[in-house]
Order: C-alpha cells, then structure tokens, then sequence
C-alpha cells in the first residue's frame, strides 16, 4: 500500500464521504438488476447536482483536488 494516496483516491473518497447514504441503502440491496442500478445512478447524479449548487464556494471539489474548474457559459435571463 502507498504511504500517499493518488488525488484520484483522494476525489473518490470525497465523492464517498459525500454519497455515504446512498452507499449505506445500497448494502441493503438485496437482489441487484437493471431497474435498481438505475435509480442509484440518478440518485447519485441528482446528489452531486444538488451539492454543486449548494457549494460554499462554487468549484470547491475540483479546485481542492488540483483539477481545472470547468467554464460556465452565462446562460441567458428570461424575460418578464
């Protein structure tokens, strides 16, 4: 074992810690299909959406694990 963990482990981990709910529901699983694979994957995507936007500081996950922040293109303002 590595005395260091590679930043991938590190993101991985913070992703875990993040969706730990998600993984404790999915150990009470008990017989696994497609139907059920499903719902937790867009479980675990609408939690990492809904963490996102909640972020104290916009960007934070991938600017605490040394990635580029990706470009956000101002979206247009609906009018009243």
């Amino acid at each position: 074992m590595r005395k260091r963990p590679t930043r991938i482990e590190l993101l991985e981990l913070d992703i875990d810690v993040r969706l730990a709910d998600l993984w404790c529901e999915a150990s009470e699983v008990n017989e696994w299909n497609l139907e059920v694979v499903a719902a937790f994957m867009r479980a675990a995507y609408g939690k990492g959406y809904c963490d996102a936007l909640t972020e104290d500081a916009p960007g934070s996950l991938c600017r605490d694990h040394g990635y580029k922040i990706p470009f956000r293109t101002p979206s247009a303002t609906a009018e009243t």
